[in-house]
């Protein structure tokens, strides 16, 4: 729009600043993208606006062998925000980047629960896992699964859709069944979603529950 130019495969170099900016340098770079010699261009802007995505940073969950989710970069839980490996607890933005610092300190409270229980021994042990399934416009889950004993007690579900829609439905489906069911104004990947539930039932041959966008939440 406007006539505005997108640069792909571009990176900033250099600001050019006197007490406020008066241009900014920018490169093509490489597959690595690593800045190109000879490719630089100044552009004179008396402003620079960054959109710097995330990652948790998770190189001690790598050294000890914590089982990662290729999605969002951090490990792969249970409700108790127990790692693959046990008796270590992931939460907060190392384990999924969370809009709102209320949630990471909820999450981070939650975590130092658990691992007191399981400190004292009173955190069940893990016996049959179910899977969360990303449906239909679901970018990914936290947590990746739940143990089936849990369902029976309130669980707090965080997830991001991959695009934009309105007047939808959040379903959570196992073996075609529909366990629940929510209404959206709209969803936007830019806003967590967050549902919570006081109890599922979910029979013992269900070995996973479907997370999925559908049309009709104006019904």
């Amino acid at each position: 729009d406007f006539d505005i130019p997108l640069l792909l495969e571009h990176t900033v170099t250099k600001i050019h600043s006197q007490n406020r900016v008066k241009a900014v340098t920018i490169a093509q770079v490489d597959e690595n993208w690593n800045p190109i010699p000879g490719t630089e261009e100044d552009i004179e802007c008396d402003t620079l606006l960054l959109s710097v995505g995330l990652i948790p940073e998770n190189e001690l969950s790598k050294k000890i062998g914590v089982e990662l989710d290729p999605i969002t970069g951090g490990a792969i839980v249970d409700e108790n925000l127990e790692t693959s490996i046990e008796g270590i607890f992931s939460c907060g933005n190392v384990l999924q980047v969370h809009d709102l610092v209320d949630n990471v300190t909820q999450e981070a409270i939650n975590a130092g629960k658990n691992a007191a229980k399981y400190i004292k021994q009173k955190l069940r042990e893990k016996k049959e896992l179910v899977k969360t399934i990303a449906g239909r416009n679901i970018g990914y889950i936290v947590p990746q699964h739940i143990n089936r004993e849990s369902f029976s007690q309130p669980l707090i579900f965080f997830m991001r859709v991959k695009k934009p829609e309105n007047d939808v439905l959040l379903n959570l489906k196992a073996n075609g069944r529909i366990l629940k069911k929510l209404k959206k104004k709209f969803v936007r990947p830019s806003e967590m979603i967050e549902l919570k539930t006081k109890t599922l039932e979910v029979s013992s041959d269900i070995n996973e529950i479907i997370f999925e966008i559908s049309p009709g939440g104006d019904n």
